[in-house]
């Protein structure tokens, strides 16, 4: 079974939450996301990388906060209304993911997804699913659990401890 067709429902769809980086759409699978909020102000953790803001407070929790604007070195970062946090939860972690907006959700269905590129090894595309194409547009599916580097949330825990 390839990923593709992995975590699909009975009728070969995917439920995923549409969200938009610097004018690209991406995709995550809809279980995986806890809650989306506005973005606030977060603790700050010392020495941590760029991309990783901090953490929050989330009903007790302590949950880091990873900008993938900035890990993905999109450039200018503006925080506006628009700018959410994504609430994932995940390979018992919960993890909080700043994106310039969502838009929806929507079910990819098999026959709408195509595999991920390959672009070579100098481009890191582990945690690209596959590209789906939505109503003309191309929606990039990601799987979180690759996405979010386990050893950057390990540093993140460790310091907040």
């Amino acid at each position: 079974m390839t990923d593709l067709q992995a975590e699909g429902s009975a009728d070969g769809g995917r439920e995923c939450l549409i969200f938009n980086l610097g004018g690209e759409d991406y995709a995550v699978d809809i279980l995986k996301v806890q809650e989306i909020r506005g973005y606030d102000k977060v603790t700050r953790i010392a020495n941590a990388p760029e991309h990783i803001k901090g953490v929050i407070n989330l009903r007790g929790n302590i949950v880091p906060i990873i900008d993938m604007r900035i890990k993905f070195q999109l450039g200018n970062v503006v925080y506006d209304p628009s700018t959410v946090v994504i609430v994932l939860s995940f390979s018992d972690r919960v993890v909080g993911m700043v994106v310039d907006a969502v838009s929806d959700v929507v079910t990819l269905q098999r026959e709408n997804l195509r595999p991920a590129p390959e672009l070579g090894s100098s481009v890191d595309t582990g945690y690209i699913i596959g590209v789906g194409v939505i109503e003309g547009r191309n929606v990039i599916l990601v799987e979180i659990e690759k996405l979010m580097n386990s050893e950057e949330l390990d540093l993140v825990q460790l310091e907040a401890a």
